[in-house]
């Protein structure tokens, strides 16, 4: 699904100048399909920590462009994680992968970092 943003919006000049009609980004960790002007702009997600409801995102590109997820055992992720030597690993398998943060507090959190 695309969601548009007016001509004013701040991303445009993000993509300004790109000359190309898909974008592919990421490190937000949450998956979209956007139109940005004339351009498309797509984030696959995240496997191990994405927002809202914990499963694997990712982006399958071809002739189209179809945001994918699939779900995995998150117990046993989570258990791997705190067998680890990490010591912020409770706290990621507890806070990321168990519970992670709602969409729309992570919005919240991004929209008042500024774009340059």
């Amino acid at each position: 699904m695309f969601h548009s943003f007016d001509a004013g919006e701040p991303a445009l000049p993000v993509f300004a100048g790109l000359g190309v009609t898909l974008v592919v980004c990421g490190h937000t960790h949450m998956q979209f399909d956007r139109q940005v002007g004339r351009m498309r702009v797509v984030n696959a997600g995240s496997v191990g920590m994405p927002f809202g409801r914990s499963r694997a995102q990712w982006l399958l590109l071809g002739p189209d462009v179809a945001l994918q997820s699939t779900p995995y055992d998150l117990r046993e992720a989570a258990k791997r994680i705190r067998a680890t030597n990490d010591p912020q690993a409770e706290d990621f398998a507890r806070n990321s992968v168990l519970n992670p943060p709602s969409e729309r507090a992570m919005l919240e959190g991004f929209s008042r970092a500024e774009l340059k």
